[in-house]
């Protein structure tokens, strides 16, 4: 399905001008591996040339591609390997200095984040897993665009329970060291997590990728609501058929961005990820697509049935424009960051439980969600397990971005800015879960996750 016929050229400028469609990521993945070095200060000087030297043109690129096609490209980003993996031969304790290489780096590369202060522990942490995990709140209390995630648990490992408990007091402790608590803001817990993610704050690029390569995010919430508006009284399978064509064109986008930024940096190209992400702006709403459906707010009974069939018909209508998927491609549902997911916060439509179900369906559940500023670590821990347990038991991805800002309490606004958006702080559970925590060990992974 090409787009060269005047109706396609014009749909498609609409699309851009009236429906806020953009690029919201062309992200650059970059190996470190080999920059490993037993002494600290040379291994973050080889990392430091090497993300430097590969990204050196990334925005200038991006910017002239944007400026060629008509199309916004937001972000410029670029993603390394889980620096855990990286500092271990050092055996460094502390490692504050390899995230403050990352931000500088970054920041001389002129992109907006950098992600990869990372570790993977489903089924165990190294001593360089640990100190790394143990070195994120000072990391990203002493830097301005790093961001950091630790994948807890996978379908095939199960959910490690220590590094749930280590992860909730990580939060905590994040948000205690940063003003307004956006620290924590940069930090996800997830399982499952995969190595060609483009999206913050959760990018890395995992160990079993390429030298270096060029991802995309694509965002087209208000192209999916116009679709959906644009048939009021369809029944679901002629409506899922609806946005399916719509997602076709939006992947295609992205697709063509995507192969066009790797050419011209001489990269590979790596995959288009079909994630609807949404954005504080009006008419760039995910929760707003879903309520175009017939919900009359989002939080409401059938949410959730409106999301699967959201989260399933972009899938299908990308995976037709593009061979090249991956990432999380599922619905964003973040609270800052959606001005539908806002609001129904603030009026208390939504809860935590129902962004805990709807995580059946999409990637991040409890995302960017504000909560008081004195939640206990061992609540939060128990948030990171109970959406760990619904991405190991159903081999998918999910994770968790709380937020408990210090100071705050139910019913408080708390600005974030920018692309982050506000946030309702919503009321969790009076109830402990410190002794269900405090048990640690591995939640053993399901039956049917052993597949071999």
């Amino acid at each position: 399905m090409a787009m060269d016929t005047a109706a396609d050229i014009l749909e498609t400028i609409h699309m851009i001008s009236e429906d806020q469609l953009d690029i919201r990521t062309v992200t650059m993945g970059i190996s470190l591996m080999d920059c490993a070095d037993g002494n600290g200060e040379a291994a973050r000087a080889r990392c430091f040339d090497r993300i430097t030297r590969c990204a050196a043109q990334l925005v200038s690129v991006c910017d002239e591609l944007g400026a060629e096609l008509g199309i916004p490209i937001i972000n410029k980003r670029i993603s390394v390997t889980p620096i855990a993996m990286v500092a271990a031969a050092s055996r460094e304790t502390d490692l504050v200095p390899w995230a403050q290489m990352l931000d500088a780096a970054a920041k001389q590369a002129g992109v907006d984040f950098i992600g990869g202060f990372s570790a993977l522990v489903e089924k165990g942490a190294t001593s360089a897993d640990q100190n790394l995990i143990q070195s994120i709140p000072r990391a990203l209390a002493s830097t301005d665009i790093v961001c950091s995630s630790v994948n807890i648990g996978s379908s095939r490992a199960g959910i490690n329970m220590d590094a749930v408990a280590d992860m909730g007091r990580a939060v905590v402790a994040t948000a205690q060291q940063s003003e307004g608590g956006l620290g924590a803001a940069k930090l996800v817990v997830f399982a499952n997590s995969v190595g060609d993610n483009p999206f913050m704050a959760g990018a890395f690029h995992g160990p079993e990728m390429p030298d270096c390569v060029v991802s995309v995010g694509v965002s087209g919430p208000g192209v999916i609501r116009r679709a959906i508006d644009g048939a009021p009284d369809a029944s679901f399978d002629v409506l899922a058929e609806t946005v399916k064509k719509a997602a076709f064109k939006v992947t295609r986008m992205g697709e063509l961005v995507g192969n066009l930024a790797a050419e011209r940096l001489g990269v590979r190209f790596g995959i288009v990820d079909l994630s609807l992400a949404p954005t504080a702006e009006v008419g760039d709403s995910v929760a707003r697509a879903l309520e175009a459906m017939g919900i009359e707010r989002v939080g409401a009974h059938g949410t959730t049935a409106a999301l699967a069939l959201l989260n399933d018909a972009v899938k299908k209508g990308g995976l037709m424009a593009c061979s090249h998927v991956g990432g999380l491609s599922g619905s964003f549902i973040p609270v800052s960051e959606d001005e539908g997911m806002i609001e129904a916060a603030a009026l208390g439509a939504i809860s935590l439980s129902k962004l805990e179900a709807m995580t059946a369906i999409c990637s991040v559940g409890l995302d960017m969600v504000a909560v008081p500023g004195d939640t206990p670590a061992s609540t939060i821990a128990g948030m990171i397990a109970d959406e760990a347990a619904i991405g190991v038991m159903n081999h998918k991805t999910t994770a968790v971005r709380v937020i408990p800002a210090p100071g705050s309490t139910e019913g408080d606004i708390i600005e974030f800015g920018g692309l982050l958006g506000s946030a309702p702080v919503m009321p969790v559970s009076p109830y402990s879960s410190e002794a269900f925590i405090n048990r640690g060990g591995i939640i053993p992974s399901p039956v049917h996750g052993f597949r071999n």
